[in-house]
């Protein structure tokens, strides 16, 4: 089923073309779809659909769309973040100019909007009202996660609460979007927009510790960002709060630095997360997540086969490497 949902979802990717002129605000639309990547949360939506009904096909199109909405918010947050590379591929805003990105990622959550509306009316406001509410959050999480690279201190369950706006809400709310056109019941949806939330937090956990240990050539961004760009990791923000004066100290004088080595100061900080344990803490974390998530999902009301591939699928994801 994976295989043929993965093949759906890009052969309906392949057919939006979003729009023809100028080629220079559509193209980079295409080309950053067409870079791939997980799939993940079109690939959710077809699954949470698939747990009550056989066939996903009549959906793809609202999948894809959940799919365009994420990389609409990629194209803007590459932008913010100076990220050089997206997918082992130059971003957009490098591969044309920054202008171009913005005013693409602008049209492209105007598409988003256009392959929704098609939906059956019976859905169509309680769909646009839950995806409204998380565009919402997930812009909101963005701010918060600038805002906290300027502040000296950002407490765990802040951090935790900027993930789950920037990055979880939106896994959950592709899991409802399947569930609510399948006809799932209110609490079904509930459960598994919960799972899809809690996974979502862990998978961002584990992306903050491959973003510091990932092989660089699995990983396809650089390896240490989030320590060059001083971002406040469940990693970082663990560290200031377990590291002794002098490992303290340090940290606090790679995070003053104007001008430094990028290679020496990620090194450092991880010399750092080792003595501290800080991996081994974040795994920890990271499972704490998984486990509320699989709780919502062994609560809900759909065949045990249907389940065990959404189950199977998310087990496959958590093992990954990059």
């Amino acid at each position: 089923m994976i295989d043929r949902y993965a093949r759906l979802l890009e052969k309906e990717i392949s057919k939006q073309k979003f729009g023809k002129q100028p080629a220079s605000l559509y193209e980079p639309i295409r080309y950053l779809m067409a870079l791939g990547g997980k799939r993940l949360r079109p690939m959710l939506t077809l699954l949470g659909y698939s747990l009550y009904k056989p066939d996903a096909h009549a959906i793809v199109r609202y999948a894809v769309a959940v799919e365009a909405f994420h990389n609409f918010t990629l194209m803007h947050d590459d932008i913010m973040d100076k990220a050089p590379l997206r997918r082992g591929k130059p971003t957009v805003h490098e591969k044309w100019n920054v202008n171009t990105a913005i005013l693409s990622g602008d049209v492209m959550l105007v598409k988003v909007y256009d392959m929704l509306l098609d939906m059956d009316p019976a859905y169509l406001s309680r769909v646009l009202r839950a995806f409204n509410k998380c565009a919402s959050e997930v812009c909101e999480g963005q701010q918060w996660d600038m805002e906290f690279e300027m502040r000296r201190q950002v407490t765990e369950k802040e951090y935790i609460n900027m993930i789950r706006q920037k990055t979880a809400v939106l896994l959950g709310f592709s899991l409802e979007l399947g569930a609510v056109l399948a006809g799932a019941s209110s609490k079904d949806c509930e459960l598994l927009r919960e799972f899809g939330t809690n996974i979502g937090i862990g998978f961002q956990l584990k992306d903050d510790l491959l973003d510091a240990y990932a092989d660089a050539k699995k990983f396809g961004k650089q390896i240490g960002g989030d320590i060059i760009a001083n971002k406040k990791t469940f990693l970082l923000i663990k560290s200031l709060q377990l590291a002794n004066k002098r490992q303290k100290s340090e940290l606090t004088r790679w995070l003053a630095a104007t001008k430094f080595r990028k290679s020496e100061k990620v090194d450092a900080v991880k010399n750092i997360y080792d003595a501290l344990s800080i991996p081994r803490l974040t795994e920890r974390k990271i499972n704490s997540y998984f486990s509320k998530g699989f709780a919502s999902l062994d609560r809900l009301d759909c065949s045990p086969e249907a389940k065990a591939v959404l189950y199977n699928y998310t087990q496959q994801l958590i093992g990954r490497e990059s």
